[in-house]
């Protein structure tokens, strides 16, 4: 066999074993209802020491809980965060965690953005809607949390623990996280190192 056809079978077959490895997991239905129903928990952070997270030193800004809906999730592997963060979830609560509405929105995740739109008018207002909903930048503390959350499906309850922090890159490289739910756009997104992360209802 020609050797670059050797070569081109090669880099397929690696790249179908790296798809089938880094498939996300396909989407469940729990049926409708509000699923999760409370606000994520913040609360304040006294002289908590920096962590350090291979090139990165970790500044607390807040402890933070959240158990919501996970809307869908999406894996980065090429973008300037990915060595840290490797996956971003987009999160619902409240209403925003009752299928029906999330089925009436048109939900897309990507470069690091949680979008949403509607045909004519949204289900809820707009602002119900910025206020129970958001996309996360995920930490893993340790490997075995990186699987747990690489595990967790679309349309299960999962419930998050960890710290809001700002992500200083030994190249300069800075990374904050917005400690409010109400702002959208850039800088909207939560940036959470993870310490705890468990699926209450569904797969993962």
């Amino acid at each position: 066999m020609n050797r670059w056809i050797k070569i081109a079978l090669a880099i397929s077959l690696g790249g179908a074993i790296w798809q089938l490895y880094n498939r996300p997991p396909s989407a469940i239905d729990l049926g409708p209802g509000v699923l999760a129903p409370d606000p994520p928990v913040q609360t304040e952070v006294s002289k908590a020491a920096d962590i350090r997270h291979g090139d990165y030193t970790l500044k607390p800004l807040a402890k933070f809980r959240v158990r919501a809906r996970l809307i869908s999730s999406l894996r980065y592997s090429m973008d300037r965060g990915a060595d840290l963060s490797p996956i971003d979830f987009a999160l619902g609560w409240g209403r925003m965690s009752d299928r029906d509405i999330i089925e009436a929105l048109n939900v897309s995740q990507g470069a690091r953005f949680f979008t949403y739109r509607w045909e004519t008018t949204p289900p809820i207002p707009y602002e119900e809607i910025t206020r129970s909903s958001t996309n996360t930048h995920l930490i893993p503390a340790n490997e075995n949390i990186r699987k747990q959350l690489f595990r967790m499906a679309p349309g299960s309850v999962i419930e998050i623990e960890g710290l809001l922090v700002r992500a200083n890159g030994d190249d300069g490289f800075v990374w904050n996280s917005s400690l409010s739910r109400t702002d959208n756009g850039a800088g909207a997104c939560e940036l959470i190192y993870v310490t705890d992360a468990s699926v209450i209802r569904g797969r993962g």
